[in-house]
């Protein structure tokens, strides 16, 4: 005997259309399945059973392409009474069930076999049919009976209980296409949002869109135009910066030509009466035991959706239908259990909510019905009870909480516009549907921890590796804002200290819209900064939002002329924007480092929106990485300030103008960061006449050579001024780097001095101690020694020098170089004394300042790397007479 409500065999219908499709056997299958079924039942008119049928064909396939493992076809039939659906998989083993035995069908706690209670729960009639190759469940939905014509209705109305709305109700029409960009936008959306249509054509939809989600969970609105049917609230960003809660009812469609768009219906979000669709009424039972268990708690024990979100938005809108209410909602509970979080609603506005929290114990603005089942007829008459419902509307409202092994999880509550809707029997029927998805939620929520665990993890390790790459303080700051916005805030802004004794100083701000940069610098230059505690943990900080607010109040007054000075025109857009940009939560994290607070990282989010607490925890470990961070930016630029002001301190002053003689020094140190290294130069007055001149080599490169290097250069100055010769000179700086004992290193210098003649001519004298040999360049083009070879400084204690006379004619030049130039090396080859000649030959007739540079450049291209060694550059010419 079949059991009530189950048959084996179809019933007689007139089939008016039908479609089919087949479902490789895995898992994405099960999307596509429900989507299929979802168009098919829309597009036949049949909105009033798509959700149930949806969830039936969703079970069916699953058993067939994952428990069984084959493919399955899916088979649509629309007739005069409903919808009936067939699923057939091609397993060819199984138990038959026999009816009427008092065996179960399938347990809510099993994996597999619960499509057949869902059957039996949701539909009109089903059945199973078998044959050798394949098995098919069939079931059937019908369409409510309702009077001809009507598709809703409902009671009539006294005035004062109807929807408010404006005299005028506007519904903005737009259309997506498929790239997701605006290609339609009617008069009531530019009165709505403020946009003509020439501002947003062609732009996408979420450039507009204030979507109430987390980054990486949830549906975003991209992916809410992709389906077939999306209705619910979101908001819109006016021209002014504010935020306009809109109720929305999307519809994707296609064309003649087969080009997909969605069609967006937006009301005001209380006006959203116009749009919303009417709760279905519930179907007629056939039999006592096919409808005996409750529909929402069949839902909540079938495969929760994957992610977090979706299974929290589901089952506030089942328990919204369960208990006829005008708005549910359901919060989370910290591991402490002494705070709630928003974590979904409906009929609530979900974006300003979403994420806030409130505490657990009893009080005023206090969540005091938590850890027990709890009725409250009527609001009115305890105000604040339920701090999520204040100034929405609601009167009445039940709430159970949500327990794991005697755990607080979480809360659910389902809200009513009128009082008194709610008695201890709904308390109770919604305690059972509570603690059948308790389990559902928690391990979800684990498994959504694990994600953003996993994500805040490389999300460090990629923000330690850009902060570990950059020693330069305003690229750290940078950094810091960029790697919080958009990611963790809307906005974010970071005070530094300098010292204990200074106050902190807003050193970088950052929007997601660059638009608002400007007025938010503007806004937090004129409030004081946070307080500079070192206490860990990010805190509240008010100051902005009450500014922004102020600010957009006076501006407000003085647009209508009620202020205290006249009316202007321009401006409002700005502030107003700015006020809805810090309107919403803002927190305040110390910098720390060493012991110290250098700075404060301020994080914000527009109006009325809030922080999730996983996303103050990555804030924190942030910030502690940007500290360190920052404060080795710090040190490292003061400590190469230092540097480079003692390594220019070894360089000589501006060189002096010689009477006729041109004079070109070019200068490179080795090495990121130095401006000194072992190789030097000097040209300095001796006395009326004279000029001395050095060009030198200490061993090795960085700061030691450079220590050499300021003696050597110091004490030539002095003793050539003292009326010493060459080599007195060089004899008495030698034994000077010899007293440095074991930090003295040899020096290779060649030192001269140079008398410019009456008859254009320079007479000079050298001396050479183991440096390259200077060169002189001929008017004729021939290029010979200028020196000879003597002992270099810092070996050995007596040294026998001796100076050589030069002259050099007009048109004569004298190029002294260091080894850098000479030993340029590419691979196994070297520029060589010899190289250096060929150069030198080319430079006949150019001036001091054309021989050095083709002399640099000649260097530069003999080898592709970097120069490994220091390198100076000095040419001293004779200008020939200027022709009359």
């Amino acid at each position: 005997m079949a059991e009530p409500g189950v048959e084996t065999r179809t019933r007689s219908s007139v089939i008016t259309a039908r479609a089919a499709a087949t479902f490789d056997p895995v898992g994405r299958s099960v999307a596509t399945a429900r989507a299929f079924v979802r168009d098919t039942l829309q597009g036949w008119g049949y909105s009033d059973v798509v959700d149930d049928a949806v969830v039936l064909t969703s079970e069916l396939v699953t058993n067939a392409v994952v428990h069984a493992g084959t493919a399955a076809d899916v088979l649509c039939l629309r007739t005069d009474e409903g919808v009936r659906v067939e699923v057939a998989d091609r397993y060819p083993e199984r138990e038959i069930p026999i009816q009427g035995t008092g065996r179960s069908l399938g347990s809510l706690d099993r994996e597999n076999g619960r499509g057949l209670l869902l059957c039996a729960a949701l539909a009109s009639r089903w059945g199973v049919e078998y044959s050798p190759t394949f098995k098919q469940v069939w079931f059937q939905l019908d369409l409510p009976q309702r009077p001809v014509g009507t598709r809703s209705a409902g009671p009539v109305l006294p005035i004062p209980l109807l929807p408010v709305a404006d005299e005028r109700v506007r519904v903005a029409v737009t259309q997506i296409d498929r790239s997701g960009s605006i290609a339609v936008w009617n008069e009531d959306a530019e009165h709505l949002f403020g946009y003509a249509a020439e501002q947003v054509m062609g732009k996408p939809l979420t450039d507009f869109a204030a979507w109430p989600q987390t980054p990486g969970i949830g549906t975003g609105i991209a992916e809410a135009l992709q389906l077939s049917r999306w209705e619910g609230s979101y908001g819109i960003r006016g021209t002014d910066g504010r935020v306009v809660p809109v109720y929305a009812s999307h519809l994707r469609v296609r064309d003649t030509g087969g080009e997909p768009s969605t069609v967006c219906l937006l009301v005001r979000d209380d006006e959203r009466a116009v749009l919303q669709t009417p709760q279905r009424a519930p179907v007629t039972e056939t039999g006592a035991d096919s409808h005996a268990t409750d529909p929402f708690e069949v839902f909540i024990g079938s495969p929760a959706p994957e992610d977090l979100d979706g299974l929290l938005q589901r089952t506030v809108e089942r328990a919204r239908d369960m208990l006829d209410g005008d708005a549910a909602f359901l919060l989370l509970a910290t591991d402490d259990e002494t705070e709630l979080e928003v974590r979904a609603t409906t009929g609530l506005p979900s974006a300003r909510q979403r994420f806030a929290r409130v505490p657990v114990e009893a009080g005023t603005g206090r969540y005091g019905s938590a850890r027990m089942p709890a009725v409250h007829e009527d609001l009115t008459a305890v105000p604040g009870a339920v701090p999520l419902l204040n100034s929405t509307g609601m009167r009445s409202v039940v709430t159970v909480p949500l327990k794991v092994e005697g755990r607080l999880t979480g809360s659910l509550g389902v809200a009513a516009e009128s009082s008194g809707r709610y008695s201890n029997e709904e308390a109770l029927r919604l305690q059972f549907a509570a603690d059948r998805i308790a389990l559902a939620v928690e391990s979800a929520r684990l498994g959504e921890l694990e994600r953003l665990r996993r994500g805040s993890l490389s999300f460090l390790v990629e923000a330690s590796d850009l902060l570990a790459g950059t020693l330069d303080r305003d690229q750290t700051l940078a950094l810091m804002a960029q790697m919080t916005v958009p990611t963790l805030a809307t906005w974010c802004a970071v005070y530094t200290i300098a010292d204990q004794a200074s106050e902190p100083y807003l050193s970088y701000v950052l929007h997601e819209d660059e638009e608002r940069i400007d007025g938010l610098k503007a806004l937090l230059s004129k409030i004081d900064p946070p307080d500079p505690v070192p206490t860990p943990g990010a805190r509240v900080w008010t100051a902005p939002a009450e500014a922004g607010q102020a600010a957009a109040l006076r501006t407000s007054k003085r647009e209508l002329g009620l202020g205290s000075t006249p009316p202007v025109s321009s401006g409002i857009g700005t502030t107003l924007a700015t006020a809805a940009a810090v309107g919403g939560e803002t927190v305040v994290l110390p910098l720390v480092a060493r012991n110290r607070v250098i700075g404060m990282l301020t994080l914000g989010k527009p109006s009325d929106d809030h922080f999730r607490q996983e996303i103050l925890e990555l804030a924190e470990d942030l910030s502690r990485r940007a500290a360190l961070a920052l404060d080795n930016a710090r040190l490292y630029s003061e400590r190469m300030a230092i540097s480079q002001s003692l390594q220019r301190s070894l360089l000589p002053p501006e060189l002096p103008q010689i009477p006729g003689v041109e004079v070109e020094v070019i200068y490179r140190a080795a090495g990121e960061g130095n401006e000194v290294g072992g190789d030097f130069y000097d040209l300095f007055p001796i006395r009326d006449g004279a000029y001395g001149f050095a060009i030198g080599d200490v061993c090795g490169t960085g700061p030691e050579a450079a220590a050499v290097t300021g003696l050597a250069r110091h004490a030539l100055r002095l003793l050539a001024r003292e009326g010493f010769g060459g080599p007195a000179v060089l004899e008495r700086l030698n034994a000077a780097i010899l007293d440095e004992g074991a930090r003295s290193r040899f020096l290779t210098l060649l030192y001269g001095e140079l008398w410019p003649q009456e008859d254009g001519s320079a007479v000079l004298k050298v001396v050479c101690a183991g440096h390259p040999l200077p060169l002189r360049l001929r008017q004729d083009g021939s290029v010979e020694p200028a020196a000879e070879p003597q002992p270099l400084l810092g070996v050995m204690d007596d040294l026998e020098l001796y100076e050589q006379m030069v002259t050099l004619d007009p048109g004569d030049v004298l190029l002294c170089v260091t080894d850098g130039v000479t030993e340029r090396r590419e691979g196994t080859r070297m520029l060589g004394d010899d190289g250096l000649v060929d150069v030198l030959t080319t430079c006949t007739g150019l001036t001091a300042g054309a021989v050095a540079s083709r002399v640099l450049r000649a260097v530069e291209r003999f080898a592709a790397e970097p120069a490994s060694d220091d390198m100076a550059i000095l040419a001293m010419r004779v200008p020939e007479p200027r022709k009359p």
